[in-house]
């Protein structure tokens, strides 16, 4: 006989409100924490998940509609899924015209209709923490976990939540579960929170000698930030610059040294006889009239200026029949044999040019 069914219905919604439904296989998956959206979701009212969160009970609030299903203080996982469920606002999933619903999101059990996290991402030193930055703070240390969303969400930071409101969102990448925001976009939300000129420079540092992205796009984050009107930000993007500089050195070297290339003239300036400079390259091949130029431009205010000047360079150097290849830093890193294929080619080709002008090779 089922006796439930002879309770009155008050005693019943009494005891369904202190008891919600067993919820064992999304403590695993969403490693004890939901949005209140998520429980309602599996039958938990806003009632029922209050009565548990109650002092001494088995749940906790941590924040505004965010839930830890459990008594203890939270871990660094557990906060970074909070912020991104508040900050996310869980939102419907809408089922396709054919009827079919969608398959469920990582974390969501089937038959959930949320998507947890929206178009939330964690950013600043807990995104830096989330890429292995060694300079960065551990995710339990930190007052604040930072989270980049539409810059037209309408929610406030609060307690450990601080949110980072952009007109352009960029592509997450996805560390241990969670939307993270790349290295350059998240280095810059940190640097927009930090005073401490030491700690600045140690994770731009960081972020080009570990190879997490080039001086280049770090500049052009920051710039577009409006950071480089800060005095220790600037000082710590000219070492960046130079950091990243240094290491495109180092894996030019390599490619002449490893791939069986000619040995060049190293960073030398070029005139034309009792004529005027033509400018430095970072290596020359005299024989074959064939230049090769970093550009480790950055993305700063006078970038126009720099790329015009690259360009006559460029252009005088050719007219006066000097092959110039450039090369990016990314592009030595990402691609080094086939840069030292365009290389070689171009010292193959002299052979079928029209001789070089005489040019004065002289250090720099």
């Amino acid at each position: 006989m089922n006796h439930n069914a002879s309770a009155p219905l008050s005693s019943r919604s009494s005891r369904s409100s202190r008891t919600p439904r067993p919820l064992r296989h999304l403590v695993e998956t969403q490693r004890r924490v939901m949005s209140g959206a998520q429980l309602k979701a599996h039958g938990v009212t806003a009632a029922a998940a209050a009565e548990q969160c109650r002092a001494g009970g088995p749940w906790q609030q941590v924040l505004p509609g965010v839930y830890l299903l459990h008594p203890g203080p939270s871990t660094g996982e557990e906060r970074l899924h909070a912020v991104l469920l508040y900050a996310g606002r869980a939102q419907d999933r809408r089922r396709p015209a054919d009827g079919v619903p969608s398959q469920p999101a990582p974390g969501e059990a089937h038959g959930a209709a949320v998507v947890p996290y929206a178009d939330a991402m964690v950013t600043g030193l807990a995104a830096l923490a989330l890429h292995g930055f060694v300079s960065a703070p551990p995710l339990l240390t930190l007052d604040h976990i930072d989270v980049l969303v539409p810059r037209t969400r309408r929610l406030r930071s609060t307690e450990f939540a601080r949110l980072v409101r952009t007109t352009a969102l960029p592509t997450p990448v996805q560390l241990t579960g969670v939307p993270v925001a790349p290295v350059a976009r998240a280095l810059a939300d940190a640097v927009a929170q930090l005073t401490d000129a030491g700690a600045v420079r140690r994770l731009l540092t960081e972020a080009v000698r570990g190879g997490h992205c080039e001086a280049a796009l770090v500049v052009r984050e920051l710039t577009q930030a409006r950071l480089l009107t800060r005095p220790h930000v600037v000082d710590a993007v000219d070492s960046l610059l130079a950091e990243g500089r240094a290491i495109a050195e180092d894996r030019l070297y390599a490619m002449v040294r490893e791939l069986g290339l000619p040995d060049p003239l190293w960073n030398v300036d070029l005139r034309l006889p009792g004529g005027p400079h033509l400018g430095g390259v970072d290596a020359f091949w005299p024989d074959h009239a064939v230049a090769v130029e970093l550009d480790t431009r950055a993305a700063r205010q006078d970038e126009d200026a720099l790329w015009s000047e690259y360009a006559r360079k460029r252009e005088h150097l050719e007219r006066l029949g000097i092959t110039v290849v450039h090369i990016t830093p990314r592009k030595l890193r990402e691609s080094l044999d086939q840069q030292a294929a365009v290389v070689r080619t171009a010292l193959m080709a002299a052979g079928d040019r029209d001789p070089a002008a005489y040019v004065v090779v002289l250090p720099r």
